[in-house]
This record gives structure tokens, sequence and C-alpha cells, in this order.
């Protein structure tokens, strides 16, 4: 579990990453978010669809999957994931 601010600055995590690269994850957390949020406004704007407020994402390649709520995120193996009941804990944790 990470948790960082909408400018990328790590604020905490646990589990078997080095700072640096929980740092760094971080970063691109935070970039993906803000990118995530855009999409969201401007389908919103363009479908007339409610895509917002914009919540959280995931992204799976690979073995693994990063899933992210609010300032919140986790780093999953694909094949273990339970996506429901990961995104129903972060949504807990971040309170939204």
């Amino acid at each position: 579990m990470r948790q960082y601010t909408n400018d990328g600055r790590l604020v905490e995590y646990k589990g078997n990453l080095t700072r640096e690269m929980a740092e760094m994850v971080a970063k691109m957390v935070a970039a993906n978010t803000l990118m995530g949020t855009v999409e969201a406004e401007s389908f919103t704007k363009i479908s007339g669809m409610k895509w917002t407020p914009f919540l959280g994402w995931a992204v799976a390649a690979g073995d693994y999957a990063v899933c992210v709520m609010g300032n919140y995120g986790v780093f999953v193996r694909l094949a273990e994931a339970d996506f429901n009941q990961i995104f129903k804990t972060l949504r807990e944790v971040a309170g939204i």
C-alpha cells in the first residue's frame, strides 16, 4: 500500500519496494491520476455521460496490476487479483 500527494510526493508506503522505487511510483501514480481526471472531465463534456468525479484507475501488464483510488494505491499479482475487493478496500481506505 502506498499513499502519495496529488503532486507526486510519497507520504508513506508498506511492502517490498525500495524507498527510491516507491518515490518513483508516487510520481507515476500522480501523473496517471491527473491524466484520468482530464479524460473523465473531457468524456463528461463531450458525451453528456457522468464520468466525474474521477475516483481511481487500474493498469494491468505482465504479471502485475497497479490499482489506485484517491491518494492510495497497491500493486497486485494479476493472477490473484480480485479487482472488486481491491477497489472496495481502496475506497474505504481513501474515504471516498
